[in-house]
C-alpha cells in the first residue's frame, strides 16, 4: 500500500466505499493529478476506505484504497467523499461516519461529489448549510435530512469551507473550481483546456441543460442534425421556413412534426439554444451585452433581456453579476 508523507504540500483525500461511482472518483482525481503538471501545483492525492485493499466500484473496475486508520495524524487540506449507488449504505455505516467526522474536523476544505452528500449529511457536516446533490436524489436527501438546505438546481455549491456538487461530471467542475481557488482562474482554464473540457462551468449554472433537454425530448434523434446546425448558426435568421429547409420538410409539416416529436415549438427551441449560448458568454467573457445579443441572434438588448428573464429570472447584467467570472457564485 502507499505510504504517506508527513505533511503533503496540499493533501486531497478521497473517501470511498463499496459501490462507489467510478467516474465520481476518477474525474475529480484526474483534475488534481493533472494540475500538478499543467499548473505546477503540488497536490498529493490519497484514496481511503474503512478497510485497506480492493474496493468494488459500480463498474467492473475495482480500485485500491488505503485504510482510513493509516492516515497520519495530520491536517487534511481537501477531504472529498465520492458518491455512487453505495452512498445510502455508507451513510448508515456508523464506523465510516465517525471516521469522516473525525477527518473533517481537521480538514481545511470538505466536499462531496454527487450522492456523497448523504455521507456528509449523516456526519452532520451539512447541517443548516446550502448544498446540492444529483437532481434525482435532491428530494430524498432533503426529506431524510431536514436540517440540510438542499438547492436542487446548481452544479455545485460552496457554503463556507464545505463544497457539494451535483451528479458525476459536476465533480470535475467542482474540482476545477477548487484549483481556481488555489491557483487562480487562469491556471484552472489552462487545466480545463488540457482536459479537453467543453467549458469551465461556474457553480451557479443549472444542472439542467436546455440543449440536453431538447435532445432528450427528441428521443428518436430525428432532429439531432438540425439541432447541431441551429447551435452553429444562432446569429442567422432562424425562422420556421429556414429550419424546415434544413430539415428537408415543408414549413407546415415541419412545425407540426417538430412539436409532436419534441414537445416544443421550433421558435421556443431556438430561443432556448440562444439563451444557453448567451449564458455561457455572460459567464466566461467580458463581451458587451449588445455584442452577445448579436452573436446569439437576438439582434438587440431588449429581446435578449426578455428571453433571459423568461428563462432564468434575471436580466443579462444581473446574470453576469451573479455568475460571471469573478463573481461569488462563479468562484
Amino acid at each position: 500500500m502507499t505510504s504517506f508523507s508527513a505533511k503533503p504540500a496540499h493533501s486531497v483525500v478521497f473517501i470511498v466505499f463499496p459501490q462507489v461511482k467510478l467516474l465520481d472518483l476518477s474525474g475529480a482525481l484526474q483534475v488534481f493529478e493533472d494540475a500538478n503538471s499543467v499548473c505546477a501545483a503540488s497536490y498529493e492525492t490519497a484514496i481511503l476506505a474503512l478497510e485497506a485493499g480492493s474496493v468494488k466500484t459500480d463498474t467492473t473496475v475495482s480500485i485500491s484504497a488505503n485504510t482510513i486508520a493509516q492516515w497520519p495524524n495530520t491536517a487534511i487540506d481537501t477531504l472529498i467523499v465520492a458518491g455512487g449507488p453505495g452512498t445510502r449504505a455508507a451513510s448508515a455505516d456508523e464506523a465510516l461516519i465517525t471516521e469522516v467526522r473525525r477527518l473533517a474536523a481537521t480538514s481545511t476544505r470538505v466536499a462531496s461529489i454527487c450522492t456523497g452528500a448523504y455521507v456528509l449529511a449523516a456526519a452532520g457536516l451539512l447541517d443548516h448549510r446550502r448544498c446540492v446533490t444529483h437532481w434525482e436524489s435532491c428530494s430524498h436527501l432533503q426529506d431524510k435530512f431536514p436540517q440540510v438546505n438542499v438547492d436542487p438546481d446548481p452544479i455545485y455549491v460552496r457554503d463556507g469551507n464545505v463544497w457539494t456538487s451535483a451528479g458525476v461530471t459536476a465533480g470535475i467542475d467542482m474540482a476545477l473550481a477548487m484549483v481556481a481557488d488555489d491557483h487562480g482562474r487562469t491556471a484552472a482554464l489552462a487545466l480545463a483546456r488540457s482536459l479537453v473540457a467543453y467549458m469551465m462551468r461556474p457553480g451557479g449554472q443549472s444542472q439542467f441543460s436546455p440543449v440536453l433537454d431538447q435532445q432528450a425530448s427528441d428521443a428518436g434523434g430525428r432532429f439531432e442534425a438540425l439541432h447541431t446546425w441551429i447551435i452553429d448558426n444562432l446569429d442567422r435568421d432562424l425562422k420556421v421556413e429556414k429550419l424546415a429547409e434544413e430539415a428537408n420538410m415543408s414549413a407546415r409539416n415541419f412545425a407540426r412534426v417538430y412539436a409532436s416529436e419534441t414537445g416544443s415549438s421550433p421558435a421556443r427551441a431556438v430561443e432556448r439554444f440562444r439563451v444557453e449560448a448567451a449564458r455561457r458568454l455572460l459567464e466566461d467573457t467580458g463581451l458587451p451585452v449588445t455584442a452577445i445579443a448579436d452573436r446569439c441572434g437576438f439582434n438587440d438588448d431588449e429581446r435578449l433581456r426578455r428571453a433571459m428573464t423568461r428563462a432564468v429570472g434575471l436580466s443579462p447584467n444581473d446574470y453576469r453579476k451573479h455568475f460571471g467570472a469573478g463573481s461569488q457564485a462563479a468562484g
